[in-house]
């Protein structure tokens, strides 16, 4: 029902042609200018990022997501002639406490990790907080991280999925189509040139996680929660040498970048208990359906009446 929601609008192939190009044009020309710039010139680039003061830095990264997702709303609603309401859930409104609730999870998730790993290695980590850039990063992060992870999925779980599923009248090539893309779109990001190609296993993963999410739950509520909660400590609890994002965190990890089983842990273990509590608290029930059924048109009758309850 999530993705039969684009039949509430004008799904005209030259519309989402260029709905498409014109929001994701900044990820297409970063994954270009990535692929044909050397490494030498990435890491000169990673370091001239670095002489820049951390708050102005994140200030930069984090501002040039909100025209674009003011874009993607506009082109949703006056070319599409669709609601974001219809772009973002099938319930007759958006369910703040769905968001709540995996945002906490992730918060707990996190926070919980990271203590036990600096109860295993303390030396791993340096406090670096100090209270007036750690004010100004924490402001910061609370305003603009809504406007770069609502980009990203409204993008890629919101259209993206609702329009390969319309086109190809099926839930699992769109769920894999855009976790695929989700992690391309990422392959600049310097973690990646740090730890290898195996980083983009959590990427694509991450992807999965959140499409299933949406899938399942027939709306973005619970991926734009996780998202903002996993970026927003990204940002706040603990950074690196080699962050997308360079900031005033508490922490500094100074360890050597994470080893295969550290990535693929959180993508093998950590994602299926986080779906299992998700489904047992709300119930998700018909997975087969929900995850690999087919997409049909409602009937005109049904485009109003298909709404989930909340």
């Amino acid at each position: 029902m999530f993705i039969a929601q684009a039949y509430k609008g004008d799904n005209a192939k030259w519309k989402v042609a260029i709905t498409t190009i014109l929001v994701m044009g900044i990820f297409i020309l970063n994954f270009i200018a990535y692929l044909f710039t050397s490494p030498e010139d990435l890491d000169k680039m990673y370091e001239m990022m670095k002489s820049i003061p951390a708050n102005v830095n994140l200030v930069l990264n984090l501002g040039v997501f909100i025209p674009i997702l003011i874009l993607l709303f506009v082109l949703v609603k006056y070319l599409h002639n669709r609601s974001i309401l219809s772009l973002t859930t099938s319930r007759e409104k958006f369910d703040f406490k769905r968001f709540a609730f995996s945002l906490s999870l992730i918060v707990i998730f996190t926070i919980g990790g990271f203590f036990i790993s600096y109860y295993l290695t303390p030396e791993d980590y340096v406090l670096q907080f100090e209270p007036t850039n750690f004010i100004i990063l924490f402001v910061i992060s609370l305003l603009m991280f809504p406007f770069q992870i609502g980009l990203e999925e409204w993008l890629f779980r919101g259209y993206l999925m609702q329009q390969l599923g319309v086109a190809s009248k099926s839930k699992w090539f769109p769920l894999i189509v855009t976790s695929v893309l989700f992690g391309v779109f990422h392959s600049a990001n310097p973690e990646v040139a740090e730890m290898g190609a195996i980083t983009m296993v959590f990427y694509i993963g991450t992807g999965l996680l959140l499409g299933i999410m949406t899938l399942m739950d027939e709306g973005l509520e619970m991926a734009l929660g996780f998202h903002l909660g996993n970026n927003f400590l990204a940002a706040v609890l603990v950074t690196t040498d080699y962050s997308a994002l360079q900031t005033d965190a508490i922490f500094k990890s100074t360890a050597a970048s994470s080893t295969t089983l550290e990535i693929i842990f959180p993508v093998l273990v950590i994602y299926p208990i986080f779906l299992g509590i998700l489904a047992y608290k709300y119930k998700w029930t018909g997975w087969k359906e929900k995850l690999f059924g087919s997409v049909e048109k409602p009937k005109e009758t049904q485009l109003e009446d298909n709404l989930v309850p909340d």
